[in-house]
């Protein structure tokens, strides 16, 4: 029974970070696809076209993580959108670190613990079965 409640939890508290995931990635996308120059980040005005690249990215990461696992169409990929966000927010830390805006990370920190703490959780602990 103690088994059967942890695992309840677990897949509640899934569902939860990939909820705020999503939406804030694609949140993100859309100001960034659709309302670029009004970022208040300096590096959006000096690369607009990583901009674009990074809105797309976001948009595709946020039904990514969501909209496999909710409709139960192909669920791994809710896993493999959890691992491109891994990517993701790996490398927009180091571009930050670059830049020497390192002090700026912890949101990529806690975006890159959170599709880790996803990615591991559906693959090993509560994975989605697709529908039959």
């Amino acid at each position: 029974m103690t088994n059967q409640k942890n695992s309840k939890v677990l897949n509640i508290t899934l569902w939860i970070f990939q909820i705020l995931l999503a939406v804030t990635f694609i949140w993100a996308g859309a100001m960034k696809l659709f309302q670029p120059n009004e970022l208040p980040w300096l590096w959006t005005k000096e690369n607009p076209e990583l901009v674009t690249i990074t809105g797309i990215l976001d948009v595709l990461a946020g039904f990514g993580l969501i909209l496999p696992s909710l409709l139960r169409i192909q669920p791994k990929i809710t896993i493999y959108a959890a691992y491109g966000t891994i990517a993701l927010m790996i490398s927009a830390s180091i571009f930050h670190i670059m830049r020497g805006e390192g002090n700026e990370i912890g949101f990529n920190i806690f975006m890159l613990l959170s599709a880790i703490f996803i990615a591991w959780g559906r693959l090993k602990k509560a994975p989605i079965e697709p529908k039959k």
